[in-house]
């Protein structure tokens, strides 16, 4: 074998393909299997997995490698941001949508030329606690304003009901307006444990709006997650995989501290929400057929748990 000082460029790429390393383009980040790509595919990827970096510097690396906010934002088109701002929690629990990559995706959407960018999350359930301190506590409702992000307050909703085509238990759902009426809907969960659907994550962050999403757990949570994606989803899906409640979910025990937070410092990017959700189901540790609402929305042909079929570009901060 030569020596490795003399290596030619060619030896040199293989060389960091099998070690999982390649300088100055997508970077494999070894485990899991997924992020294990055989070679760097050309085009618009079908996900973006950016790992070891801050949420903000993270999100700005995976929309470039998804060819930029323009990809998704054109000038004077409305947004809605959609993160997880479902329980009374500060960021260091896990349980909400991390406020550095909220702000981060609102300075994206204004810079691509979007006239008006909002933030909300339907947090009136019976253990949301008061709706307002959900809001401020998460970080979400600070940060947002502070690139001008435009934060619904709770007590300002409306929705509009719409039929689900091919639903098999959810045939309706009371639809927030601005999901309606806005050009983009971007969505942005963070990845963490669920008791009743064990993962918590992009096709699940969808029930933050819907009104009526309680009836879920009556008639079937699974099937109707799975559902709902029948009727609308969202141009992109940036899943916050950066601090991981790996049980307890979805409120936590409200400790930063205790031992059930992961720091896994990983951000992942799609249009395909079924894809975004097997990935990372993978990161947390389980098998996306494991998943019943990814099961379902697979076989449904709502997008694709099988990742060996995707466009995967990785890269490692």
């Amino acid at each position: 074998m030569p020596d490795s000082g003399k290596l030619n460029r060619r030896e040199v790429i293989q060389k960091g393909l099998s070690l999982g390393i390649l300088a100055g383009g997508a970077v494999i980040l070894g485990r899991p299997d997924f992020l294990i790509a055989k070679q760097i595919p050309s085009g618009i990827p079908d996900l973006v997995a950016v790992k070891n970096g801050e949420p903000d510097a993270m999100f700005r690396k995976a929309i470039d490698l998804m060819g930029g906010m323009g990809q998704f934002v054109q000038k004077g088109q409305t947004v809605v941001v959609k993160p997880n701002i479902g329980f009374p929690r500060v960021p260091e629990v896990g349980a909400t949508t991390n406020p550095v990559l909220v702000k981060a995706i609102i300075e994206s959407c204004y810079s691509a030329g979007a006239s008006r960018v909002y933030v909300f999350d339907n947090v009136v359930t019976p253990t949301s606690g008061n709706a307002r301190n959900c809001y401020k506590l998460s970080g979400i409702e600070d940060a947002a304003r502070a690139v001008r992000g435009i934060v619904v307050p709770v007590d300002d909703f409306s929705y509009r009901t719409v039929k689900i085509p091919g639903g098999v238990k959810l045939k309706t759902a009371d639809v927030h307006s601005l999901i309606l009426d806005s050009d983009v809907f971007i969505n942005v969960p963070v990845l963490k444990h669920h008791s009743s659907t064990h993962l918590s994550i992009a096709m699940k962050n969808l029930m933050g709006i819907i009104k009526n999403r309680m009836e879920y757990h009556l008639i079937g949570l699974d099937q109707c997650i799975a559902d709902f994606c029948l009727y609308r989803k969202p141009d992109l899906n940036v899943v916050d995989a950066y601090r991981v409640l790996m049980s307890h979910g979805p409120a936590g025990p409200g400790n930063p501290k205790s031992a059930n937070v992961q720091i896994k410092k990983t951000l992942l990017m799609s249009r395909d929400i079924v894809a975004v959700d097997a990935a990372a189901a993978k990161i947390f540790g389980k098998e996306p057929e494991d998943i019943g609402y990814i099961n379902i929305a697979h076989a449904r042909k709502t997008g694709n748990m099988n990742l060996n079929e995707l466009k995967i570009v990785t890269f490692a901060m």
